[in-house]
């Protein structure tokens, strides 16, 4: 599975690509700071998997997911926040994405989450 990740923090993208390096099934395919570079890159690669922060600098999480949905079908859309997951799923769910997985336990949940989507 290709993965853009799309979060305006370095340090986030590393511990991601980190977290993800020892799936041999989950190939990260390119990165992106906000929300306008997620769409153009979703646009170039056409990653199957986009983890996608709800809070970046431009175009919001929520947006993104809005226009990506209408522009790369193709692609599963899993929301990053440090926001309760729970709280936020309403909000993701109509927005277009098909899931949402909390910042603060991504060493813990997010291959799980991905695999999930993935089956779905």
């Amino acid at each position: 599975m290709r993965i853009l990740i799309a979060d305006d923090s370095d340090v986030v993208r590393r511990g991601v690509r980190g977290i993800l390096s020892s799936e041999k099934d989950l190939e990260v395919c390119g990165e992106a700071r906000d929300g306008l570079e997620a769409l153009q890159k979703a646009r170039e690669l056409s990653p199957d998997l986009i983890l996608l922060d709800i809070s970046m600098p431009g175009m919001n999480g929520l947006e993104a997911a809005r226009r990506l949905r209408e522009e790369v079908r193709q692609a599963k859309i899993l929301v990053i926040s440090q926001h309760d997951p729970l709280q936020l799923l309403p909000s993701v769910v109509a927005a277009g994405a098909d899931g949402c997985v909390d910042k603060s336990r991504l060493s813990e949940d997010l291959v799980a989450s991905i695999k999930k989507i993935k089956c779905a």
